[in-house]
């Protein structure tokens, strides 16, 4: 038996492929299906599972495509029965206890509600072995922390932080304590908090240092609730695109080149996928800089609304491809093209740029008067942040736009720059003139105070 872990780039998420005996399993698959089947073809297998642990909300699923291009069965969890996400494409019924069987490897689904009600675990043992050897625990259990489970909104939430503990303390209790822990998310995704960078585990080590196998239930429940951080918007859409199954990819139209023209008539929302600092130099007004770095995907998904068309500005044409890429693993397919020839074709055609003052750190310290906008999350900003700041998160900004003034000049700040120039973009587009964000993030805000201490 192997198995091979992918990652998604932006969004931390871990899909797997389990191979034996010529026949595979692809568990929790992104959307773009082609690297699974790059790997069957190179080793000269098949596939013939595709399994879900659960109905995902962070990013667009691609067990239906990859199901449907390899004639492969599709096994998901039969425990979503009168919830609110329902799975409604063709597939296999999985309850607790049931088998799935890729060569000599038995895959058992486990029942482990909590991050999600109707959310399965898969315990893989092989054939005439004894004990297990590893566990698929999607956004149950993650390398030093749990899936959260707030998902389904307040009114659910109680009741899945409950179950989440009792999966934690009654149902893989008498796993064995060497058992391989594969999830589905490492560090920077917001399915969970306080996640290793590590990408595996075991259940032994999980059992010694996560936290959350030592509370009793009150206070499990206490904490989990908690620890939750903010809930990207885009969320409940991702589950109702899940429960049905998004398009393949490999299915959507090909991107448009377009000129300089087109562009200035489109209604289009402009995003450049260029770093900050060369998007402060010049852009094309009212764009959005949402860079290739920086969980390009999540923040897409969170920011833009998904019936908006999107024109994409980048470097090179692969830039925009790897941009619609990202936006597609979040359900964004309404892509228009992208600007042919980039930014050089646009002020080569005469039309007027808009740029973006990134201010340094001595120039934030003496803007006296000003608002000094910190987009981080509350926990980075409860950890250290510039005295007098005010706190609203990326996500949470265009909701906020009303209550902000414009009469007062606008400082936005993070931890690199990245978060801090989106929104400082999102501001001008917005109609907010006198924006600025700090270049290289509060990094070169330490970097200052550290020289003139020393």
């Amino acid at each position: 038996m192997t198995v091979e872990r992918f990652e998604v780039p932006g969004l931390a998420q871990f899909s797997y492929m389990v191979e034996d005996a010529g026949e595979a399993a692809v568990i929790d698959p992104m959307r773009d299906i082609s690297p699974y089947l790059d790997a069957a073809k190179a080793k000269g297998f098949k596939i013939t599972h595709v399994l879900e642990t659960h109905i995902h909300a962070d990013y667009a699923s691609g067990a239906k495509a990859l199901a449907e291009r390899t004639g492969a069965e599709l096994a998901v969890s039969g425990h979503d029965a009168g919830e609110r996400f329902q799975y409604s494409m063709p597939h296999r019924e999985l309850h607790d206890g049931d088998v799935v069987q890729v060569g000599n490897v038995q895959l058992k689904a486990m029942h482990t509600p909590g991050h999600t009600p109707e959310h399965l675990s898969f315990v893989v043992q092989e054939e005439g072995s004894s004990p297990p050897a590893a566990i698929f625990t999607g956004d149950f259990l993650f390398v030093g922390a749990l899936g959260r489970p707030d998902l389904l909104g307040e009114d659910e939430t109680v009741r899945l932080a409950t179950e989440l503990y009792r999966s934690v303390s009654e149902r893989i209790a008498n796993l064995p304590d060497a058992l391989r822990v594969y999830p589905g998310h490492g560090a920077g995704s917001l399915c969970g908090a306080g996640m290793s960078d590590r990408p595996e585990s075991t259940l032994g080590e999980e059992r010694a240092t996560n936290p959350y196998f030592g509370y009793n239930e009150q206070e499990f429940v206490r904490r989990i609730l908690e620890a939750s951080p903010e809930m990207p918007s885009y969320y409940p859409r991702m589950k109702e695109l899940n429960s049905h199954g998004a398009a393949a990819f490999e299915s959507l139209p090909e991107m448009k080149a377009l000129s300089a023209d087109q562009v200035a008539n489109s209604s289009a929302i402009v995003i450049d996928l260029r770093k900050p600092e060369i998007f402060g130099e010049a852009h094309i007004p009212g764009a959005l800089n949402l860079g290739l770095g920086g969980n390009l995907a999540m923040w897409a998904g969170w920011l833009l609304p998904a019936e908006n068309d999107v024109i994409f500005v980048g470097e090179t044409e692969d830039d925009c491809r790897q941009g619609r890429m990202s936006l597609a693993r979040v359900g964004l397919d309404c892509i228009a093209g992208y600007l042919s020839g980039g930014m050089a074709a646009w002020i080569a055609s005469v039309r007027s740029t808009e740029s973006t003052h990134q201010a340094t750190a001595s120039e934030v310290e003496r803007a006296a008067g000003s608002l000094i906008l910190d987009v981080r999350n509350a926990a980075e900003r409860a950890h250290s942040s510039i005295a007098g700041t005010q706190g609203i998160a990326l996500g949470e900004l265009p909701a906020e736009l009303l209550v902000l003034s414009r009469e007062r000049p606008i400082v936005a700040v993070c931890g690199s720059g990245y978060r801090s120039s989106a929104a400082a973009s999102l501001l001008q587009r917005a109609g907010f003139e006198q924006v600025s964000h700090l270049a290289g993030g509060l990094a070169s805000w330490d970097s200052r105070l550290k020289c003139r201490s020393s």
